[in-house]
């Protein structure tokens, strides 16, 4: 019993001693934290949310910045990843998309902003829709129309102007080619290679149509039906097909917005909520002449812009192309008040 005794305390003090002598337990390493996966938009109003209201803070006017990003914009709605970042500014054209020195509301170039955002955060896609503010000159366009209405003198604005859309639209391809090379080398700068991340370029959804209802420029679109025709069935798909092309020779993927909002443009519904286009924000005559205040100015930007329905569409529509793989596609609105991607049209160049 004594020797029994004798080896069992002798085992226990080896154990013991055992345990005095190994090194504590390490726990295993918590895996690093991943940075967030993210969805970058970048370009001018249509991109920003213009006209779909409820600005993010530091965007309506404060300091003199009056980019109106929305918190409705349809880069807050695509579903793509666990975080949004909407760098587009209303009123920007591709010199402020680029990197450089421009300026557009006291923001500087949203490809440099691009490096550090993918540099804190996983980036899977990249939305740019810019070249509507370059020479294809649309919003120019769009008060050379309403000029043309309320003032007799003047011609319907489809005869001056059509023959500048080719020229127009040929010398915004090579700017917008540019922006798609500084956004490459925005990616490449935070390291990314090109398969990598997804890019898109997005096109316009066209404001106004000839469907309107009657007395239109008293409800807010001062158009002729036939001018606003000429806008929805020229204008707005030269610049897709002009889009298209880019997207085409820089290796990006397409999404035609042309028709995203078709059948719900401004002043189509008896109840303005259903539309998915503002009408006009100011007094027509205050926007062709001048007269506008600087209040009245910012007013004026929202006007034929997609509202925060069409966002909410436009947006999923973009979350279904991504996913779905497809080289090119256009977003069209169904009578079912939903967004439907259909084969996109061929990115044929207007006549000259």
């Amino acid at each position: 019993m004594t020797r029994v005794r004798s080896v069992l305390v002798l085992v226990v003090a080896a154990a013991a001693a055992a345990m005095v002598a190994a090194p504590p337990a390490v726990a295993a390493p918590a895996a690093a934290t991943q940075p967030p996966t993210a969805v970058v938009v970048l370009g001018d109003s249509a991109a920003a949310g213009e006209g779909a209201g409820d600005y993010e803070q530091g965007t309506r006017g404060e300091n003199g910045n009056w980019c109106h990003r929305s918190v409705h914009a349809y880069a807050h709605r695509t579903g793509l990843a666990q975080t949004s970042v909407n760098l587009a500014c209303s009123g920007a054209d591709t010199t402020q998309v680029r990197f450089g020195s421009a300026v557009q509301h006291t923001e500087g170039s949203q490809a440099e902003r691009l490096v550090q955002v993918a540099r804190t955060n996983r980036v899977t896609t990249v939305i740019l829709q810019v070249g509507a503010n370059d020479d294809a000159a649309i919003t120019g366009t769009g008060i050379a129309c309403i000029r043309a209405f309320i003032d007799p003198r003047e011609p319907p604005c489809r005869q001056t102007l059509d023959p500048l859309v080719p020229q127009r639209m040929a010398a915004t391809a090579p700017k917008v080619e540019a922006a798609v090379r500084d956004v490459r080398e925005a990616m490449r700068r935070a390291g990314y290679p090109e398969s990598r991340y997804e890019l898109v370029l997005a096109s316009y959804s066209a404001p106004i149509t000839e469907h309107m209802l009657p007395l239109q420029a008293a409800l807010g679109c001062p158009y002729s039906r036939p001018d606003a025709g000429w806008g929805r069935t020229v204008l707005f798909p030269a610049l897709s097909a002009t889009i298209h092309r880019v997207a085409a020779a820089t290796g990006a993927r397409f999404l035609d917005m042309a028709r995203a909002t078709e059948g719900y443009e401004a002043c189509t519904k008896r109840v303005r909520s259903a539309e998915w286009q503002q009408r006009i924000t100011v007094a027509p005559d205050a926007l062709v002449y001048g007269g506008l205040d600087a209040l009245g100015y910012h007013l004026a930007q929202e006007s034929f812009h997609p509202t925060a329905a069409a966002h909410a569409e436009m947006g999923r529509c973009v979350g279904d192309f991504v996913r779905g793989g497809t080289a090119a596609a256009a977003c069209v609105a169904g009578s079912d008040g939903r967004t439907h991607l259909e084969p996109a049209p061929a990115a044929t160049a207007p006549a000259a």
